[in-house]
């Protein structure tokens, strides 16, 4: 696959990640927080589990127990948009989410103890004031659902650096597959205890369903990783950044949310940020393809 070919890919799951946070919104309309992400995540995993069967089959335990430690990090990342939508838009709901592209190297500063880049610094500057622009309201609190995308944020970054490590000794492919199976298991689980399990009553609901499970979950799941082999880190980061433009333009033409003036320049502040966190590894692979 061309590499040119690959981030148009990218760019089609940033596509579908960005409109996940508008269907979420429309299937809370029908059913429970729990109950969504049971049908989400189960659904998803029985059309790449059967998609992908005579592979699945060749699972270690190892890979196994990897799905289910990323299972339940996806069923944290997905619990906190999902309670979190309940109480902030799907524009605000995307770009704060977007603050994981920079609490991925903040983590590994604190973890492996390496000094801040002043690219990184400017960027983290940056985004924290859009935070704060686009969720403080005006007696300056922050609403519960602002806060749970952004604690949904810091669980993607965890998600990221622990699946960086453990596809080094799984297959990816299945690893995807069992996380999906293990987060939809996860959320099956707390439905029972927290809720009434059911399936969608209305139209609506089944198409949001039907796209989060099929379009936002197993496509974007199994392309993200196969696509990503063929672009860089720091493209694939770029391109990332674009989630919270389409979450925005989504709930722009479908929901007609519209930000006040501080919204919007708070949001191009958290992109802004985001962007200039990665200059530093730009520059670094910029240089490192000049030495090869």
């Amino acid at each position: 696959m061309k590499r040119q070919k690959a981030e148009w890919l990218m760019i089609a799951v940033t596509l579908c990640w960005g409109s996940s946070y508008l269907f979420m919104q429309y299937g809370l309309n029908t059913i429970a927080e729990f109950n969504l992400i049971a049908l989400r995540f189960g659904l998803a995993f029985l059309v790449t589990a059967a998609l992908f069967f005579k592979h699945l089959r060749k699972t270690d335990l190892p890979t196994i127990k990897y799905g289910a430690l990323l299972g339940f990090l996806l069923f944290c990342i997905f619990t906190c948009i999902t309670f979190g939508l309940k109480t902030t838009t799907t524009s605000n709901a995307g770009f704060l989410v977007s603050l994981t592209v920079i609490f991925v190297p903040l983590i590994y500063v604190f973890v492996f103890k390496k000094k801040l880049h002043p690219s990184l610094i400017i960027g983290i500057c940056l985004a924290f004031i859009g935070m704060g622009l686009l969720t403080l309201n005006s007696q300056l609190h922050i609403y519960p659902g602002d806060f749970l995308c952004i604690l949904s944020a810091l669980f993607y970054a965890v998600y990221i650096i622990i699946t960086g490590t453990v596809v080094k000794n799984s297959d990816s492919l299945n690893l995807g597959i069992l996380q999906l199976g293990f987060a939809g298991a996860f959320g099956l689980l707390f439905s029972f205890i927290f809720e009434t399990p059911s399936l969608p009553a209305t139209l609506n609901g089944w198409i949001s369903i039907l796209v989060l499970s099929l379009v936002c979950s197993a496509f974007g799941f199994v392309v993200q990783p196969l696509a990503q082999k063929y672009t860089t880190p720091t493209r694939t980061g770029l391109i990332f950044a674009l989630e919270p433009v389409f979450a925005a333009l989504f709930g722009f033409l479908f929901a007609h949310e519209i930000l006040p003036l501080r919204g919007y320049i708070g949001a191009a502040l958290v992109l802004l940020g985001v962007v200039v966190s990665d200059w530093q590894g730009k520059r670094r692979e910029h240089e490192h393809t000049l030495g090869t």
